[in-house]
Order: C-alpha cells, then sequence, then structure tokens
C-alpha cells in the first residue's frame, strides 16, 4: 500500500535523522547522491555498511545497532531478502519509519515494521519524494 503525498510530506518534513543503509562511498552510486541531498537539505544523515568509517564526511556504522543516537527513518539501499532483518533491527532500535528505496519491495519487511508500530514506504526514492513534495 502506497503512502498519500500527504503521509509523505508528514513523515519527512518530521524526521531529524535519517540512517542510510547500504551507503556506498562512491560518489557514481545512487546511495551516495541520495545521502549527499539529504545532507543538503538538513537531515542528519547516518551511514551504515560495514568495514567504511566515513562517507561523505559522516561517521559510518557498520550496522543499525552501533547507531547511539535516535533514527527517525531507516533509508534502506539492499536487496530485498536483506531487508526483514533490517525490519526487525529498525523496530529494536525505535525507528519511525522504515523506507525501502525504489525497486526495493518486501511485504515480509513492511508486516515486521508495521507490527513494531512504525511507518512504512515502499518502492519510493526519498530524493525524488523529497524534491517532488517541498519544491
Amino acid at each position: 500500500m502506497k503512502q498519500s503525498d500527504e503521509n509523505l510530506r508528514l513523515i519527512l518534513a518530521e524526521a531529524k535523522s535519517i540512517a542510510v543503509v547500504g551507503a556506498s562511498p562512491n560518489p557514481a552510486r545512487p546511495s551516495n547522491s541520495v545521502a549527499g541531498y539529504l545532507l543538503e537539505k538538513g537531515y542528519e544523515v547516518i551511514p551504515v555498511r560495514p568495514k567504511v568509517s566515513e562517507i561523505l564526511g559522516r561517521p559510518c556504522y557498520p550496522s543499525l545497532k552501533e547507531i547511539n543516537v535516535p533514527v527517525d527513518i531507516v533509508d534502506v539501499f539492499r536487496r530485498a531478502e536483506a531487508c526483514p532483518d533490517i525490519a526487525r533491527t529498525a523496530v529494536a532500535i525505535g525507528a519511525k519509519v522504515l523506507w525501502l528505496q525504489e525497486g526495493i519491495i518486501s511485504e515480509e519487511a513492511a508486516a515486521i515494521a508495521r507490527d513494531g508500530g512504525l511507518d512504512v514506504v515502499m518502492d519510493e526514492c526519498t530524493r525524488k519524494v523529497h524534491e517532488r513534495l517541498f519544491k
């Protein structure tokens, strides 16, 4: 089920911190450009990728579990098969939203997140949605 523009606007307006799971240090990768865009728009971007210490000048965490600040949105750039575990961790750390990027669909992850009290956005790009709703 797709979120309405009203709900998407509210999610992005209320969020302060966004953990980008699968963030890449490679500027040619979509996860890098989306994270950079979100940083420019004033969000606290928290890159999550094992074996990388920094992305876009921000400290990078090996997993969601290691993040020591509140996370509003868990923005996922990983294959659908990885999403259920990510959803469980997002619930465990008290995130508010599980956001699966464009092309990523996992009904199992969505159910886990919803059962844990999270809003779910699936198959949507945070950058494209933000650009469309906050012109």
